[in-house]
């Protein structure tokens, strides 16, 4: 199954930017957040499955510092998203008739 991506994008002010940036690495299934201001790159993360406490302080000290220079930006998000099977897909082993349909004695 091949993986998809989304992209999403919020356009925040300072104060708001290290509040959100903490809501969106708990969502999980964030895979890269990029921020920006004026169309330039100020700084980008890629973030792994199971980042948390002590691998989080860095990345969470830049946004900090970003916070504290910028008046406003904004937060590009890419996204993991896995595609369901479509509507009238059908699991084999579902479908398949159990026994051979002759009552047993």
């Amino acid at each position: 199954m091949s993986k998809q991506t989304q992209w999403e994008s919020f356009k925040v002010e300072g104060g708001q930017l290290l509040d959100r940036f903490k809501e969106l690495v708990h969502e999980g299934n964030v895979s890269r957040i990029v921020i920006t201001r004026e169309g330039k790159t100020i700084v980008e993360f890629p973030l792994t499955i199971g980042v948390v406490g002590a691998a989080l302080l860095p990345p969470l000290a830049a946004v900090g510092a970003i916070a504290a220079l910028v008046a406003d930006c904004t937060i590009e998000v890419e996204r993991d998203q896995t595609p369901n099977a479509a509507p009238n897909e059908v699991d084999a082993a579902a479908a398949a008739p159990i026994g051979d349909g002759a009552a047993s004695a």
